[in-house]
């Protein structure tokens, strides 16, 4: 039988954007230069450094009245300590953000939800919309940008790379549907397979898959409007296979808005949220029952 994913602590916040300078290019509200007091945070990754520190990557833009404006460029923050379960008893250290347009040229200025993975010392950055884009860093300070892996209808975003039997699964949103790829090496992938199509109105946001026990459990987001900008309502589905949950049982709802699961040095799991229940990203312990 599979085990019911539930969170079994409040969320405890590790990261606000402090005030910045907007790098730009100018949008419709905000100059190269200016000075923003209010950033918000959405779509993120957690990925342990070599030196057992973890680090965080997300998307940033200035608050504005329009939704995502300047969201070009990524933040990054840093715990101040580790293991895990200690690193998330306070605020992160902020570091400069990465990746702005001026560092990506002949890219568009959007940079939506990067995912970061390691491999032989290399650390890989997947980052939408649209197109799914990657760069390449030594020490998750300095990333270089390596172009597009692939462009889909539907406009791919939202990554997440997991590896199943030795190989690199990509699941990711476009339209409607959750979609995967595999490679070898994280740079070629294959053709797109629909694992998940939505079987109520709205799109799936922020798809993230966890192998367990002979499991495969599926956690998406859902956007319908109905619940604000960020909505907190995280379906759960499980599947014996990896590559198709369109008919797989709904067995949880989590309260979580773009969530990351994290298991720890120690087995432990933990589940973070992005704009709710507070500002920033926030994380709480999880259990599997």
């Amino acid at each position: 039988m599979s085990d019911i994913p539930t969170i079994v602590s409040s969320f405890v916040a590790i990261y606000a954007p402090a005030e910045d300078l907007f790098p730009g290019p100018d949008s419709e509200n905000v100059k190269s230069g200016e000075l923003c007091k209010r950033w918000i945070a959405n779509d993120h990754t957690l990925i342990k450094a070599k030196d057992g520190r973890w680090h965080a990557f997300g998307i940033v833009g200035p608050e504005t009245r329009i939704l995502h404006e300047g969201t070009w460029m990524a933040f990054h923050a840093m715990s101040p300590g580790f293991p895990l379960r200690e690193a998330i008893a306070g605020l992160w250290e902020e570091h400069p953000k990465v990746l702005p347009p001026a560092e990506r040229s002949n890219e568009r200025r959007e940079l939506w939800a990067p995912f970061v993975v390691e491999r032989d010392g290399i650390y890989y950055m997947f980052y939408g919309p649209c197109e799914m884009r990657l760069a390449i860093s030594t020490d998750l300070f300095r990333w270089e940008p390596r172009g597009a892996c692939f462009a889909q209808q539907g406009h791919a975003r939202d990554p997440w790379v997991t590896e199943v039997g030795g190989v690199a699964h990509m699941v990711y949103a476009a339209g409607e549907s959750v979609w995967l790829r595999t490679s070898a090496d994280l740079r070629a992938w294959s053709d797109p397979r629909e694992i998940f199509r939505m079987r109520r109105p709205g799109i799936p946001e922020s798809p993230v898959i966890i192998e367990r026990r002979g499991w495969f459990y599926l956690f998406w987001t859902l956007y319908d409007g109905d619940n604000g900008s960020y909505d907190n309502r995280t379906f759960v589905y499980v599947s014996r296979t990896p590559y198709d949950f369109r008919a797989a049982e709904e067995v949880a709802v989590v309260l979580a808005h773009a969530p990351e699961l994290i298991e720890d040095e120690e087995g432990r799991w933990f589940i973070t949220s992005a704009e709710w229940p507070r500002r920033g990203v926030s994380i709480a312990s999880l259990e599997w029952r």
